[in-house]
Order: structure tokens, then sequence, then C-alpha cells
């Protein structure tokens, strides 16, 4: 290679990201108990529950590649599931583990090395946005973590172990946690690494940035970005679609 081309693929090397692209995990491994039946295979106008989360990444143009972890039993059907619907940034469809923080280990450790940025969905989500995961993932470059949040508008009590109130929480200083959230790509390997090794049981992924000390900034969520936990929530979920679509 003669120096021109060398001078020349320097400053591209130093060239400022025009765009903050990232790899998108999906965490789509848990049992569905309190469901009565499997939601990321239910019907949801017309398409499974996890065709319509994964279609919003796929649309995504700041979304490289999408990995799937699931349970051992399931991986071949979802595999079928992204191929039957065009989901090509699929690249991987992996067995999780017995938590969400080992799931999420799993999907963090196979993205592709030169990944800057990972994002972590929850796969009974079906109702995200491509404009929510782009605002997120433009919000983790500037700040490394990004989660997008609703505000409480219940009243907040805690209750001890017999059932009795003991103190009112602040509402104005409470939020619901939503996602996709997303990390430097580094940044939440570490940090899943150290809650898995201290066996921490964490519900979310900015639980363990908090853990090791790095903020996490928050923006604004979606109400409509809902997680299916009981066939309730499919209900609610079919009628936000029908009237997206004006049905």
């Amino acid at each position: 290679m003669n120096m021109d081309k060398v001078r020349k693929l320097a400053e591209l090397l130093r060239e400022p990201e025009k765009e903050p692209h990232c790899s998108a995990v999906i965490v789509a491994a848990g049992s569905s108990q309190r469901m009565g039946s499997d939601k990321l295979t239910a019907e949801l106008c017309g398409l499974p529950v996890l065709a319509h989360t994964l279609k919003a990444f796929e649309d995504c143009t700041l979304v490289d590649e999408i990995i799937v972890v699931t349970r051992a039993d399931r991986i071949e059907e979802i595999a079928e599931l992204c191929k039957k619907y065009g989901i090509s940034k699929a690249v991987k469809v992996l067995a999780g583990g017995k938590t969400r923080v080992e799931s999420a280990l799993v999907g963090v450790s196979e993205v592709q090395p030169r990944c800057a940025r990972i994002a972590i969905h929850d796969g009974a989500r079906p109702l995200v946005t491509t404009e929510l995961i782009e605002r997120t993932v433009r919000a983790a470059k500037e700040y490394y973590a990004a989660v997008p949040v609703i505000p409480s508008t219940d009243t907040l009590k805690i209750v001890d172990g017999k059932g009795f109130v003991t103190g009112t929480v602040d509402r104005a200083s409470t939020f619901r946690v939503q996602t996709p959230q997303v990390f430097k790509a580094d940044f939440i390997k570490g940090a899943l690494t150290k809650a898995m090794e201290k066996n921490l049981p964490l519900t979310d992924d900015c639980s363990a940035m908090e853990m090791m000390g790095v903020k996490t900034m928050t923006l604004p969520g979606d109400e409509d970005n809902i997680k299916l936990t009981t066939p309730r929530d499919l209900l609610i979920a079919e009628a936000i679609l029908k009237a997206r679509e004006g049905i």
C-alpha cells in the first residue's frame, strides 16, 4: 500500500461517526407463566408478537445486527420466524440462561467485535417504534447509557412483610423503565459480567450499570411501549396497533 492510500485510510479512521449505529439484543427467553401461553408466538394483528418486535429493529437504520436470545428448545422455531418475516439483520439466535442477567450477557457477548453500542430490548414489547429506538441510540452515543422512562402517575407506597404501609415514595422522582436500553458496548459487557459473578437478581440492564457506578441518562419513553405480561395486555396491544393503522 502506497503512502497516499495510508494517509487516506488514516483520515477516514479519524472522521467522527456521523450516525451512532448499534447491535440489538432481543431477550426472548422467558417462560410466559403469567400469560398462560407462549406470549412471543401469540398472534397480534395477524403476526406473532415477536415478529412485531423484530420488525421495529429491522426497520431502524441505526441497527446493524439483531441477536435473539431465547430458550434452547425454541432456537429452531425462532430462527424460522426470522426467516419467514424477513428479519435479515437477525444474525444469531442463541440459547439464553436461567435469569435475565444471564440471557442478556449471552447476547451482548456475541455482538460483532466492532460494535460500539448495544441495545437490549424485551421481546415481549412489540409496540416499540423505530423513532424510540433511534432516540435512545443517539442519547447513548452522548451519555454512554440511555433508557426510556415514563413518569409514575400512581401514588407509590412502601409496604412491610405483613402488608402494612410504612411510607410513601415521592412520585415526582419515580419513573417506569422501558426498553430498549442502550449502552456503550464495553460498559454493559463488564456490568453484566459483574452482576453474574455476584449472582444479583436484576430485572433490567441499567441496574447493572448502577452497580458499576455508571449513570444512565433517561429520555421520554412511549406510553404505548407496553410489555405483554397477561392476556389483558395482548388485548390492549391489539387496540393500540389498530388505532395506529386506523382500523
